[in-house]
């Protein structure tokens, strides 16, 4: 079993790099793929970069070329629940564009308007974040490609599809995932609440997240040890 494991930033992968045994780097497309070892299993971990085509262009690449046959994306993400706040975890129970057509994207593999993400994955992500101390939802994520800084874009998201968390990558991934019939899980740990402060946060003063993902490192690292 190989494991790809993907965030969009550098910092969102930088941890779990540094976790990894044997470790070689073959850069690839524009992207490094850093394989190795982690709790004894193969991974190749990757920083895909920003956005939609970005993250699905990574997906096929460690599909195709380096054999992945489980894909977790882990990364932070925009809050739209009640049920969570800053730094606790949505777990992709389903996956969507916010942003797309889905009636014509979904006339081709792998025909669908949302993304499921694997249950084995899912059940493995909850114990881990138990595990860690971390409250999770296992809810619903919205994908665009837009950072969602601003109410009224906040409200239009939450008016169109309800999700639990908004961000910028999770539906592509999961759709290539799904079009090659490999099992996905999309992570995402709260850093802001998708409003003006947020951006203020995360945009304007560039806010470290350091700490969000130390959290989701480990809970990744637990993943794979139990998978």
């Amino acid at each position: 079993m190989i494991f790809g494991i993907m965030g969009a930033m550098p910092d969102e992968v930088d941890q779990l790099c540094a976790r990894l045994a044997e470790v070689t780097v073959e850069p690839y497309g524009g992207v490094e793929y850093h394989k190795g070892v982690l709790a004894g299993k193969q991974v190749v971990v990757c920083c895909a970069g920003m956005g939609k085509a970005n993250a699905a262009a990574t997906t096929q690449v460690l599909i195709t070329k380096y054999g992945a046959d489980r894909i977790i994306f882990s990364g932070i993400a925009g809050n739209m629940s009640s049920e969570i706040g800053i730094g606790d975890v949505v777990i992709g129970k389903t996956v969507l564009y916010h942003d797309a057509q889905l009636d014509m994207i979904c006339q081709n593999p792998p025909y669908l308007k949302e993304y499921s993400g694997d249950p084995a994955l899912i059940s493995a992500a909850e114990t881990a974040c138990a595990a860690a101390g971390v409250k999770a939802l296992t809810g619903r994520i919205a994908t665009g490609d837009l950072f969602i800084g601003d109410s009224a874009s906040k409200a239009a998201i939450q008016a169109k599809c309800a999700p639990d968390c908004v961000e910028m990558e999770g539906a592509a991934v999961s759709q290539i995932a799904a079009k090659n019939g490999v099992p996905c899980v999309i992570l995402r740990a709260m850093s802001d609440n998708a409003d003006e402060a947020g951006h203020e946060v995360l945009v304007v003063k560039k806010f470290s997240i350091a700490e969000y993902v130390a959290t989701a490192t480990k809970i990744v690292a637990a993943m794979v040890e139990s998978l």
